[in-house]
């Protein structure tokens, strides 16, 4: 199995099995190699063998006039970036060396959509399997790429949805289907790819009903998939709705109202304790657990608790045994009892946040986009160990491999290893 394949890890879940991590970092202190990474891009690097990949977007602004005309209809009220050419990457650095080996194209668009001034263009993080690179980017396509030749092995862009802020749902790998999300302000939707041929396989659309807004409809959500009673369930959060489905078909097992607006999802879910547990996202975040293991008084489904204090909007949440962590997109951390929903504790970082936070070597970190890795102890008592900074803002979260840790911020990629 590839060591970092996907976003947050083996299991998606942003648990590493990597020790004796250093503890301290900066510019001059344990950094093996720091790596220049050409255009703009928020996806993390998965990483197998000697190969971390990442995806990058090459983008050239619209001119003024331009930009008034794509933005006259414009009803988010968001500040947007307007391209007027976009060129799709994938880039592939030696983790040895840290040498930028590949920089290939993908796809090359006209007129793309605009895009949040927070996001990029490149902000679904890739797949990496049996030598195959899968790079999502909404609504402008995705691509499968051969990472020995450096060949792209097929692209596909029927899926088409309008996203108001840019792409930022990474999809999923099982078995043979590459699982993406299309949840836009016009089309919602859960649809699989063929792997091997880019194909559309299955698509299902959401059926839990939508509000009247076409801007409370879009979402960024990651799926996860997870075993429950036996079998293996894609756990897709969407607008107002958690649902869940068979990845194999698409069919729809089960869906939950989150009983508050919840839109814009871009957190990804964590499982554990027979809950899921994730966050509504924009406008008064909470996060929820929803008990899936039949357990409690109802045999279905069910919002366990919620927790409706300084939620994040972005940053995924981080299951660790039976406490529950997290950081909201202003620099609070908290930590729940995770079977409970109680708050153990919460503490100001310090800082802005869109990473998701890791375990890795029995410890915690926050990355913020200021450029601060602040370390913490697990624990119910609220204890910093170190803050680390480094140049750049650190928008991808974290891979973490053997004995060394790989930060990616807005302009370089880190390798920080003890030294």
């Amino acid at each position: 199995a590839e060591e970092w394949p996907h976003f947050r890890g083996p299991e998606g879940q942003g648990h590493a099995a990597a020790t004796g991590l250093p503890l301290t970092w900066s510019e001059t202190e344990n950094v093996v190699w720091k790596t220049p990474l050409p255009g703009k891009g928020w996806s993390s690097p998965v990483i197998d063998g000697n190969e971390i990949w990442m995806t990058t977007a090459i983008d050239t602004p619209a001119t003024e006039e331009e930009k008034e005309k794509r933005l006259a209809s414009n009803t988010g009220n968001q500040p947007l970036f307007v391209a007027s050419e976009l060129v799709l990457r994938a880039l592939c650095v030696d983790r040895t060396s840290g040498e930028l080996l590949h920089d290939i194209e993908l796809m090359r668009l006209a007129d793309p959509q605009p895009t949040h001034t927070l996001n990029s263009y490149a902000s679904p993080t890739p797949i990496l399997s049996e030598g195959r690179l899968y790079c999502a980017f909404g609504d402008y396509g995705t691509a499968c790429l051969d990472t020995k030749s450096g060949r792209v092995v097929w692209a596909h862009r029927t899926l088409r949805l309008a996203h108001e802020n840019g792409p930022g749902s990474t999809p999923v790998l099982y078995k043979d289907k590459l699982i993406v999300h299309c949840d836009g302000s016009d089309t919602q939707s859960i649809a699989a790819l063929d792997a091997a041929t880019g194909e559309l396989v299955w698509r299902t659309p959401r059926s839990g009903e939508m509000r009247s807004d076409p801007q409370l409809r879009k979402a960024y959500g990651t799926p996860l998939v997870v075993e429950i009673g036996g079998r293996d369930v894609l756990i897709s959060p969407a607008s107002d709705w958690l649902y869940a489905y068979d990845p194999n078909t698409g069919e729809e097992l089960w869906k939950v109202n989150y009983g508050v607006l919840g839109f814009s999802i871009v957190p990804r879910p964590v499982f554990g304790n027979g809950m899921i547990y994730m966050a509504t996202s924009f406008m008064q975040s909470q996060i929820l657990a929803i008990r899936v293991d039949g357990g409690g008084e109802k045999a279905e489904p069910h919002i366990a608790w919620r927790y409706d204090r300084q939620a994040p909007n972005q940053p995924s949440p981080l299951l660790v045994g039976e406490e529950l962590y997290f950081v909201a997109d202003k620099g609070v951390a908290a930590c729940l009892d995770a079977k409970t929903g109680e708050e153990i504790w919460r503490e100001r970082l310090g800082g802005n946040f869109s990473a998701s936070p890791l375990l890795a070597d029995g410890r915690i970190y926050f990355l913020s986009r200021e450029g601060v890795t602040t370390v913490i102890a697990p624990g119910r008592e609220f204890k910093v160990l170190a803050e680390n900074q480094l140049e750049g803002s650190l928008m991808a979260s974290a891979a973490a491999v053997d004995g060394a840790l790989f930060l990616r911020t807005d302009k370089a990629i880190y390798r920080i290893e003890a030294k």
